[in-house]
């Protein structure tokens, strides 16, 4: 398919005359063995929404970060209204009216609104009032209801991204450039979001809306454009096709869907959780009597808005964090006080949240990444000894390259090198590949395109199949409906509310998630943070050094 012009709008969301907000024109960036961009072309213009969608490695993260003048272009022009520009850096991106607002907010969680936002802008507006009234004038000529002397520690995720968004006006953006937006909010902060950037637009403010969901697109754009290789395939109007054209212009393939067949559960239980505490500090408990059970063949998912205790559960679970109280039991076994290796090897798979972080060495080449978190099973060490065995551990990266489609040149290539998705299917090869009794899976499509999102659910669906008990956490809430058995939704610690798959909606989850009609809602607020306090900390036997922040867990999982 050959790429085509951008699809003509009425002439009232652009004035007759007006330059267009953005022009790329033949935009092209090679990288040592691949071209991550290749001839891309399209127009934005000035007061719309303008969708960019694609797979993982279609070269929209490449794209974007020319355009926020982190990478410059091998070759190509860029035109801001207009007029063309050269952008060396970030603070020549914000000089010529563009923001970016990144999918992991960068918020200082111990600063009030205020000072998150003027710091590094001091110069603008001073630190005291005129900051103050120039945040207040912002927040109102948006509608953002944003308050400068609350504490960003007290703030939900809706919140957090509506300070983000405000940072980068506070700047003079024009332009912004939103990085999947949605990926953490629940469906009523979704559109929450989508009626401020209806605001923004009614201001002449221009926004690029990267994402992967589909139907948010569909919904939000008033033009998409489709990058498939590196190169722009097609901009059309959201009017003119629908999410499965959509996927098919993105992928070649249909969207896919999260549906399950019928049940596996079993009566033989492989996972329990009993009465689990884990203390707070001064407040109240991170976790406060946490129980559920899970079975061989079913999938336990657990919806809640982000800094609930979702990844606090996953932590004792995997042996990251001691309980102050409560058990954990693999089968009959307790296991509360085992280390993360021992938990390993008695069966536990591990997909985390934050792959870049917990899950991959990002300089190491793919082989040795399918080793982590594994060194003392087979394939990766000598029988019988100690030794890495780096000829089978390689044969077998190329087995789990082959079976889980992971794309990419060869198994010697860094593990940074390969697209997000690329990257998901290799820890999920890496950790199916040990047969284990139980999966954790933590956000396990987060960041993925709809491509790589169909095959993880094709695992995990077969994971239920053979008999695995699956605790699948994800903030996708049709994700949770399509492959769970059982939907739990945890706030502030608690579990306070148990679905039926087959009954319960989005928008009752997400209900339930932020304590809506709850008889302590008030007191259930949602909580952000990391619930850092008086837990306690468990080392492997590969590292002896202290962790002292929760969040510096296993090493790479």
């Amino acid at each position: 398919m050959t790429a085509s012009p951008p699809v003509t709008q009425p002439a009232a969301q652009q004035p007759t005359g007006a330059a267009p907000a953005v022009e790329l024109e033949g935009i092209t960036k090679r990288f040592p063995g691949v071209v991550a961009n290749k001839d891309i072309a399209f127009t934005v213009r000035r007061g719309t929404v303008h969708a960019i969608v694609g797979e993982n490695g279609a070269g929209k993260s490449t794209l974007m970060k020319i355009l926020y003048g982190v990478q410059r272009p091998d070759e190509g022009t860029i035109k801001i209204n207009g007029q063309v520009v050269e952008l060396h850096s970030p603070s020549d991106a914000i000089n010529a009216g563009i923001g970016m607002v990144f999918q992991h907010f960068m918020l200082a969680d111990n600063l009030t609104v205020l000072e998150n936002v003027v710091l590094g802008a001091e110069k603008l507006h001073g630190i005291g009032d005129a900051a103050r009234q120039e945040i207040v004038k912002i927040s109102d000529s948006y509608k953002l209801g944003v308050d400068p002397d609350a504490l960003v520690a007290d703030l939900g995720v809706g919140a957090r991204q509506r300070i983000e968004i405000l940072k980068v006006l506070y700047r003079g953006a024009k332009i912004l450039i939103l990085d999947e937006p949605t990926a953490v909010l629940v469906p009523q902060e979704v559109d929450e979001l989508f009626d401020q950037l209806a605001e923004l637009k009614d201001e002449g403010l221009t926004v690029l809306f990267i994402s992967h969901k589909l139907d948010e697109v569909l919904k939000v754009a008033d033009s998409i454009t489709v990058i498939r290789r590196g190169t722009t395939i097609d901009t059309v109007d959201p009017k003119s096709v629908n999410a499965r054209q959509l996927a098919e212009l993105m992928v070649g393939s249909e969207l896919p869907s999260p549906t399950t067949e019928e049940s596996t559960v079993t009566d033989r239980v492989l996972l329990r959780v009993d009465h689990l505490v884990l203390g707070g500090g001064t407040g109240r408990p991170v976790l406060d009597g946490i129980s559920f059970t899970i079975h061989a063949g079913e999938v336990l998912g657990i919806a809640g808005v982000e800094g609930n205790g979702q990844a606090e559960i996953v932590e004792v679970i995997m042996g990251m964090r001691e309980p102050t109280s409560g058990k954990v039991f693999l089968g009959d076994q307790d296991i509360s006080d085992w280390h993360v290796r021992e938990i390993r090897e008695a069966g536990v798979g591990y997909i985390p949240e934050d792959r870049h972080r917990h899950g991959l060495l990002l300089e190491a080449p793919l082989w040795e990444n399918r080793i982590l978190g594994h060194q003392t099973e087979e394939p990766n060490i000598e029988a019988g000894g100690f030794l890495i065995d780096a000829k089978d551990a390689k044969a077998d990266t190329e087995r789990i390259v082959k079976e889980y489609d992971v794309r990419t040149p060869s198994i010697f290539v860094t593990a940074g090198s390969l697209s997000g998705g690329n990257q998901q299917k290799l820890i999920i090869g890496r950790e199916m590949s040990h047969h284990p009794k139980v999966l954790i899976a933590a956000h396990p499509t987060r960041g993925v395109d709809v491509g790589a999102q169909s095959s993880i659910w094709d695992h995990i669906r077969a994971a239920r199949r053979e008999g695995l008990a699956v605790l699948l956490i994800s903030a996708d809430l049709e994700e949770l409906i399509g492959l769970s058995d059982t939907i739990q939704v945890i706030l502030r610690g608690r579990l306070t509310g148990e679905f039926d798959p087959d009954t319960v909606t989005a928008e009752d989850l997400g209900a339930a998630m932020t304590g809506a009609g709850h008889k302590n809602g008030a007191d259930d607020a949602p909580r952000t943070g990391d619930g850092d306090g008086e837990a306690t900390t468990r080392h492997t036997d590969t590292h002896t050094h202290d962790r002292t922040d929760a969040h510096d867990k296993e090493d790479q999982a």
